[in-house]
């Protein structure tokens, strides 16, 4: 695992330089962009409401990263279903149906992009939002739990997911997209859910296959594409938490059980979107835990999880 650490580290470095370059003369305070419009396509970790609740703590707070990062810049963002343009929604993978949950009719990630070039065209001061590649992983470990799929099999599935979640970015630069910040996946290995089915390793080697690939297959598009390592920043709520006040790293703050397979984890799971502030563990304070089930992150490190995708995005654009 260290030598997988070390490899994805000088990989990020590397492509990372490789957009400043291809960004130099964009990037000074006096340049910087302000957005007139911001468009999310993504899954449950940027599902801002499409069926009235989100994946986290729904207890009135600012609790999404987008939601979070447009607010820096005074905007706000609403999902397709309420006439905005966020069509990220829970459970989307990038582009196989059925989704995580076993729902054949949630659009993927590929499906929401088609929604929008459909009837919609990019402006010069726009900014896109995407993330992917958590359904993807959590579809694939089922079968591996199930036996039909291989270790090795699935890792190599990450990294074709990867690949896939960059040929939508491809689309989107082709179709005019002039800003786009995205990210992959945090590293699912360290959630309560890895550490509950034994797959801590496994979960976290599959993480950083699909965004490793991502960042290879984008590397030339550092004119319009920003990839934010979320991976980078979750890792240290999970090993430094006490640094952003979080007491509790390893299990998941909300008790909202749900009956059927909410979030792709499996039957009478812990599904955040159905969680509010009357459904916590006893005594606890949603803001000391990093996750609000256990996939989901909580309201507390979505909104520092969005802090740091601004100052990612103000520094580039």
């Amino acid at each position: 695992m260290a030598a997988n650490w070390m490899r994805r580290t000088a990989l990020v470095a590397a492509c990372a330089s490789a957009m400043l370059l291809a960004a130099c003369g964009s990037s000074t305070t006096e340049s910087a962009i302000t957005p007139d419009r911001f468009i999310a396509f993504g899954d449950a970790h940027s599902d801002i409401g499409q069926k009235g609740t989100r994946y986290t703590v729904n207890n009135g707070s600012v609790n999404n990263w987008t939601l979070q990062l447009v607010s820096h810049y005074q905007k706000t963002l609403a999902p397709v279903s309420s006439g905005g343009l966020s069509y990220a929604q829970g459970n989307a993978r990038i582009a196989a149906q059925p989704d995580a949950a076993g729902e054949a009719s949630t659009p993927t990630i590929t499906a929401q992009i088609d929604s929008f070039l459909a009837s919609k065209t990019f402006a010069a001061n726009d900014v896109v939002l995407l993330n992917g590649g958590i359904s993807d992983l959590i579809v694939g470990m089922a079968a591996v739990q199930a036996g039909t799929l291989s270790s090795a099999a699935y890792l190599d599935q990450a990294h074709a997911n990867g690949q896939a979640l960059a040929a939508q970015v491809r689309r989107l630069v082709a179709a005019g997209a002039p800003h786009i910040l995205m990210t992959g996946t945090y590293d699912l290995g360290k959630t309560p859910w890895a550490t509950a089915i034994g797959q801590t390793e496994l979960l976290s080697q599959a993480s950083t296959r699909f965004n490793e690939a991502v960042l290879v297959a984008i590397n030339d598009l550092g004119q319009n594409v920003l990839f934010v390592d979320s991976a980078y920043y979750v890792n240290i709520f999970t090993s430094a938490g006490s640094a952003y006040s979080f007491t509790n790293a390893k299990a998941a703050v909300c008790t909202s059980v749900d009956a059927g397979n909410g979030i792709g984890t499996g039957t009478g799971q812990v599904n955040s979107a159905l969680c509010t502030a009357s459904t916590l563990l006893a005594g606890a304070n949603a803001d000391q835990y990093v996750f609000a089930d256990n996939v989901y992150l909580s309201p507390s490190a979505q909104r520092q999880l969005g802090t740091f995708m601004y100052d990612k995005l103000r520094a580039r654009w």
